[in-house]
């Protein structure tokens, strides 16, 4: 039946009498937080365009702790957020249209749980570093194509989760965030992720599913507390680093692209250990046979550096420290892998030994056999004597 005058008039008027019911059920849901001087305040589903002006009157909500406002449609937040809401400790936006955030975010000295998935948001500011005090951060199903490398700055991290976005990269300096447990970076296009991650050593959860990861940082997997690995639907992923063995959980779908054959291994290896080898001189992106018997002297030089840096004794009356440019003292500082024979570390040269997914006791937890478990030595010598069951 077509929709008369009289009709649309009248559903009209019901429309403004519902947002009239929300505008005064908003207005004293605040009223009565001030008044009460309440901790929580749930403004979930509200129907909200912009921020409350009701929340940032006077001296705002001194005294809120933890702000919901899911399932809305904000686009922004207020710059004066932090000086209305000074003692904010979780604020939750998921599913809102946020395509900015202001700098003033970076004012909530006592944030530890920020929530903005499900928004639009395409660039993160630069000041979610000054955020110190933070712990959860969860900027999943944005458009994100990269995060500023002051999210190094965020030292109390525990949880990271930026699934479903655009990255084709994880910042260096991820590493810093020494407490970071969880880290899930599902449904994006990485390619590779940084050697540096292997030096989080509280992570215990690391997600990687449905990426472009044609490789994995030789140490990953080293640190005792990573548990739980996910890599799932990486299709160029041929081999894992032995330290994940009994660790990965999921790797359904990867190296689907094309089976690995015994004889193609010193090809795909050679490929993602020139990937691994980013930032080195191309000389010395080098994959040692077992018929070698003797390690070039540039790797031999460089673990002499990193023994002297690391094991340097304190109570003989040596000469002074040895002064090494910054490039050098980085590659020292975060070696290429370390040897899974003897633990040795590696700078130029590795030797690779594959052990594929059919014959190891993964291969009916998996049920794939085109995933290789790929182990890096030091030597020939250690490359002959290591067996992946120990």
């Amino acid at each position: 039946m077509p929709e008369t005058k009289e009709t649309s008039l009248s559903l009209l008027h019901q429309r403004g009498v519902v947002a009239s019911d929300m505008a005064t059920e908003l207005h004293e849901t605040i009223f009565m937080a001030k008044q009460e001087r309440h901790k929580n305040l749930f403004l979930n589903y509200k129907n909200l365009n912009i921020f409350p002006v009701e929340l940032l009157k006077d001296e705002g909500l001194q005294f809120l702790e933890r702000l919901y406002m899911k399932r809305n449609s904000l686009t922004t937040l207020p710059d004066n957020l932090a000086q209305k809401l000074p003692n904010l400790i979780e604020l939750y936006l998921h599913s809102n249209n946020i395509a900015i955030i202001p700098e003033a975010i970076g004012n909530l000295a006592r944030l530890q749980s920020l929530d903005l998935s499900n928004n639009a948001l395409q660039l993160l500011c630069p000041e979610i570093g000054r955020l110190r005090s933070l712990r959860h951060l969860r900027l999943s199903n944005n458009q994100l194509k990269y995060l500023p490398p002051e999210i190094g700055y965020l030292q109390e991290l525990e949880t990271l989760d930026v699934s479903m976005n655009q990255l084709m990269g994880l910042p260096d300096r991820l590493h810093r965030c020494l407490s970071l447990q969880n880290l899930t970076v599902d449904h994006n296009l990485l390619s590779h992720v940084p050697r540096q991650l292997c030096w989080l050593h509280r992570l215990s959860q690391l997600s990687m599913a449905a990426n472009r990861l044609t490789f994995l940082p030789l140490d990953l997997g080293r640190s005792r507390e990573l548990q739980f690995v996910f890599v799932d639907n990486n299709v160029n992923l041929k081999g894992l680093p032995s330290y994940l063995y009994n660790k990965v959980i999921g790797c359904s779908g990867c190296g689907m692209s094309s089976p690995v054959r015994e004889g193609d291994l010193g090809e795909v290896l050679g490929e993602a250990l020139s990937e691994a080898l980013v930032g080195l001189p191309a000389e010395v992106k080098v994959v040692g046979s077992e018929t070698d018997n003797v390690v070039p002297l540039e790797e031999l030089a460089m673990r002499a550096l990193h023994r002297i840096h690391h094991h340097r004794p304190t109570d003989l009356n040596l000469l002074p420290p040895i002064t090494l440019p910054k490039s050098l003292l980085d590659l020292l500082q975060f070696p290429l892998g370390h040897c899974h024979r003897c633990s040795q570390a590696m700078f130029t040269i590795v030797y690779p030994k594959l052990f594929p997914l059919r014959d190891t006791a993964l291969a009916g937890v998996h049920r794939r056999t085109t995933v290789s478990f790929v182990a890096y030595c030091c030597s020939s010598h250690c490359l002959r004597s290591f067996n992946l069951q120990g």
